[in-house]
């Protein structure tokens, strides 16, 4: 257990995306079967532990110490887990260190009842840091910048293989993966895909440059669709599976049971999960927000699914009755797509039209001009591409809109005023410059109340550092939290480190989906500065 908090106590500390990998990297090396197989899985949120949960922690907690102490300690501290562990009045006689494999097999094989006398004595075994893992652990509330994407990356360094192979096997392995090291180790096959409607890792565009990328495009090379404003997914249905991805490969499907219920195939569709408006023509798209309200759920009440109607605009085929068809040229992926879903039920499932263009000025009116406010700009697709993970260079482009909209990363929060007194309501945020994030405006307007509830939680979870008034939270490549920032103007600015500045700023929208390496860069913002 002691290696695997000094682990978590060292993520934290490492900003640098390649320190994390080399850390993780590094563990898996050392640490042996299982410990390390239950570190991974706990890492990418794939450990559950249903023995413990956080009331049971603050129980055990307020009967060692004076519930009031707790409780201002805990609003001080802002996160329950660093609060128990430095606050924990441990007990003499507990002198051996559990080990992480013995921890994680216990309480998964423990009852509710039987869970609080284990972690009781585990909690008086463990110093302050093990305590805080062994927490984190039991609750799966890892705040330390490293996304699933980052942890499956760094065994693919550690075993010198492809990210995008260990991603297609991950839904099929189940913890602590001692088949998976074996592999990548050298001294197993790889293993078998067990896993039905696996994740396929995702191909995407780059942003297009108007001055370098525009001369290559033309019909004959490239076909065209609107960019919708959705969440991209996988819909991916083989045998009896049926699940929904996210462009992450995170499983969402039990937020969208009707999308779910309509996937009578055996095929893989990449598309745009959108809701659509009940009261109005079939496939009016609903706005972002109304989508958001479908986003991280655990169930969904009838209610929600009749009046938030989701469905899937598909925009490719990646595998049909067994074929994988990626290796196809999107041409050809297209044709087979437009039968596919011909067939299929039009309310959950309908077709990304292509648009017709003869010229790239054709094609700049169109975008200047969209159909529908929930089109975000253009989509530009190689008719010769395969579909390959990652971002491969001229494949896809994507040619936004010209609204004065970009996605930044939240990075510092203060307390608002009057009824807000009591939340976290007003948000600095910043974007990319080279390998940093730099502040380039705040805004405390944009956003529901119920939303301004999230984004307090988001802020008391994520607190790193404290200045007075002000929180800082994690923010980075792996770990953060994106708003798409809506502003009237920018103009240059001598007093921002960013040397611009937004006049009227809002939150737009809230992009739990997004991951803050995909957040805009300074660069962005300086070509919508206006001319000397």
């Amino acid at each position: 257990m002691e290696k695997f908090a000094a682990l978590l106590d060292r993520l934290v500390l490492t900003p640098q995306r390649n320190g994390k990998l080399k850390l993780i990297a590094d563990y898996c090396r050392d640490a042996p079967d299982p410990d390390r197989g239950y570190a991974i899985a706990a890492i990418t949120r794939d450990l559950d532990i249903a023995s413990v949960k956080p009331a049971m922690l603050r129980e055990l907690t307020t009967a060692r110490v004076d519930e009031v102490l707790f409780g201002l300690s805990y609003d001080y501290i802002g996160d329950m887990a660093e609060t128990i562990s430095l606050i924990w009045p441990a007990r003499r006689g507990a002198n051996r260190a559990p080990g992480l494999g013995e921890i994680v097999e216990t309480l998964q094989g423990a009852s509710r009842r039987e869970g609080p006398r284990l972690v009781e004595g585990w909690l008086d075994a463990l110093d302050a840091p093990g305590r805080w893992a062994l927490i984190k652990l039991a609750t799966g509330g890892f705040r330390i910048g490293v996304s699933a994407r980052l942890a499956k990356t760094a065994l693919a360094q550690f075993g010198e293989k492809d990210v995008a192979e260990i991603e297609e096997l991950w839904h099929g392995l189940d913890p602590p993966y001692t088949a998976l090291f074996a592999w990548l180790e050298g001294r197993a096959a790889k293993p078998v895909n067990a896993a039905a409607a696996p994740f396929r890792p995702v191909m995407l565009a780059h942003p297009i440059d108007e001055d370098k990328d525009l001369d290559g495009i033309s019909p004959h090379a490239f076909a065209a669709e609107w960019k919708w404003d959705g969440i991209r997914v996988q819909a991916a249905a083989e045998g009896d599976a049926r699940r929904l991805y996210s462009r992450t490969g995170d499983d969402i499907g039990r937020a969208f049971p009707d999308i779910l219920e309509a996937m009578n195939f055996d095929a893989a569709i990449d598309g745009e999960l959108l809701v659509y408006r009940p009261d109005t023509v079939l496939y009016a798209v609903a706005p972002f927000g109304e989508l958001q309200q479908r986003l991280n759920r655990k169930t969904v009440t009838k209610k929600l699914l009749a009046s938030h109607p989701a469905f899937v605009r598909a925009y490719d085929l990646l595998a049909l009755e067994g074929e994988d068809l990626r290796a196809l040229p999107f041409a050809e992926r297209r044709r087979r797509l437009e039968d596919f879903i011909a067939a299929r039920a039009p309310e959950r499932f309908d077709l990304s039209a292509l648009i017709e263009f003869a010229s790239v000025d054709q094609l700049r009116a169109r975008r200047n001009a969209p159909p529908d406010a929930a089109v975000e700009g253009l989509m530009l697709k190689r008719r010769a591409a395969p579909y390959v993970p990652g971002r491969p260079k001229g494949e896809w482009w994507k040619w936004k809109r010209d609204p004065f909209l970009v996605d930044a990363v939240m990075m510092y929060a203060q307390r608002g005023h009057g009824k807000r007194s009591s939340f976290y309501s007003d948000f600095t945020f910043g974007v990319w410059r080279g390998e940093e994030i730099v502040p380039v405006g705040k805004a405390y307007f944009g956003f529901t109340d119920e939303e301004l509830k999230q984004l307090d939680k988001f802020v008391r979870d994520n607190t790193t550092e404290r200045f007075g008034p002000v929180r800082q939270v994690a923010f980075g490549r792996e770990e953060g939290l994106v708003l798409e920032i809506a502003f009237e103007g920018l103009n240059r600015s001598a007093r921002h480190k960013s040397g611009v500045a937004m006049r009227f700023p809002r939150i737009h929208r809230i992009r739990w989906d997004k991951p803050p390496a995909e957040a805009d860069r300074l660069e962005t913002l300086e070509a919508m500065l206006p001319g000397p």
